[in-house]
């Protein structure tokens, strides 16, 4: 009896074990320290990244390469006209060059794509073309280049098959559809995962364009787009004196705050920049990185901001500070707003992922009082007391 009670034990000490572990994102720490050992390759150059912490690319003769991702899993990139090597490990996916008949379902990723010269290789898109704010891939839906494939979660898999995709860039959400992954894998598309946005950095985001630089066979031009990106970051002149109280967020349509966590990425820009998120609240940054609060608590705290950051881009654009105020008339006693303090970013801004040094620099800009009213990523708000 009491052998079969320590038994019993046993096993419920087991099940609560295992409902304890870690469910979240895994680390940096499943990279691997050195390179792979790959039948029939021979390894050459590891390419570290500066910022990023969630890939590492390795570099094998004859055009090969291996993107090691945080989450375990390996892609082979295969050079045109080469051969997948005999012994491969059947757990490690293929990516074969050049790329085509991509299925994008990672707005976040068209950037790269852009900026790459890419988007004539991405045939499906998960979004109708008013979904894009990213030039390129508007354009290619427009004229048909480009087709929409259904969202993320519910695939046209007929279509797919139809005209040849090999390949489907997903964002992180795939990971609430794993049937969709799994049916994609089952129809032999290969299924790449972007983990950019758990990048504790912000430049380790942008720096996710040497990934799709490798699979484009655009390495050289990626690590150029990039570098573009950090000389903004260096080029900050160190702030002095105070540093500048900002506020970032958008009122829903039920009239609630949604602003941002401290450990967003938004939040990390606004930092870089020389500034200070008054209104940002513990929490990490993950595909929720949002808090709501309620206009009270809002108002007693953000009343005296030097700066308010209006989301427009999930908020909606606004033109003037009028319509700012016509959500909240109490808004008209706000320090930014009667100093003519506001900024509204466009609905763009979620897409461009390349560009957040240049996000970065223009925070910066705002907040030491020598930006334009009309910036690249960013617009001040005129009208009323400001006009």
């Amino acid at each position: 009896m009491a052998k079969n009670r320590l038994i019993f034990l046993l096993v419920l000490l087991l099940i609560f074990t295992g409902c304890g572990r870690q469910t979240s994102a895994p680390s940096a720490q499943a990279l691997p320290k050195s390179a792979e050992e790959i039948p029939g390759l021979t390894f050459l150059s590891r390419a570290e990244p500066s910022y990023a912490e969630q890939f590492v690319i390795d570099r094998y003769r004859d055009g090969y390469s291996m993107i090691h991702i945080a989450d375990g899993q390996r892609y082979l990139v295969v050079p045109e006209g080469g051969q997948i090597p005999e012994g491969l490990d059947p757990e490690i996916k293929v990516i074969r060059r050049p790329l085509g008949g991509v299925y994008m379902a990672a707005t976040a990723v068209m950037s790269f794509f852009d900026a790459l010269g890419g988007t004539g290789a991405v045939r499906f898109s998960s979004v109708e073309a008013d979904g894009w704010y990213i030039d390129g891939a508007k354009e290619a839906m427009e004229r048909g280049g480009m087709v929409y494939a259904g969202k993320y979660s519910l695939p046209d898999y007929e279509l797919l098959l139809s005209e040849g995709c090999g390949l489907s860039i997903q964002s992180t959400m795939i990971g609430h559809a794993p049937e969709v992954k799994e049916k994609l894998e089952e129809l032999g598309i290969t299924v790449f995962v972007d983990r950019s946005s758990y990048e504790s950095h912000p430049l380790g985001r942008s720096e996710w364009v040497k990934v799709y630089g490798e699979l484009l066979g655009e390495g050289e031009l990626a690590e150029t787009l990039f570098e573009e990106q950090a000389a903004h970051l260096e080029a900050l002149p160190k702030p002095e004196g105070e540093k500048k109280k900002v506020v970032c967020f958008y009122i829903s349509g039920g009239g609630k705050i949604v602003t941002r966590k401290s450990g967003d990425y938004v939040s990390r820009m606004i930092e870089l920049a020389g500034g200070e998120n008054i209104l940002s609240e513990p929490g990490e940054d993950n595909a929720l990185s949002t808090v709501t609060m309620e206009p009270e608590e809002f108002f007693a705290k953000a009343g005296d901001a030097d700066i308010i950051i209006y989301d427009g881009a999930v908020g909606g654009e606004l033109g003037s500070l009028e319509e700012l105020k016509k959500k909240s008339s109490l808004l008209e006693d706000f320090k930014a707003v009667k100093n003519g303090g506001v900024w509204c970013n466009g609905k763009s801004f979620f897409q461009e992922t390349l560009s957040l040094g240049e996000v970065i620099s223009e925070f910066g800009s705002i907040f030491s009082g020598t930006a334009q009213d009309e910036l690249t990523h960013l617009y001040r708000l005129k009208g009323g007391d400001a006009s």
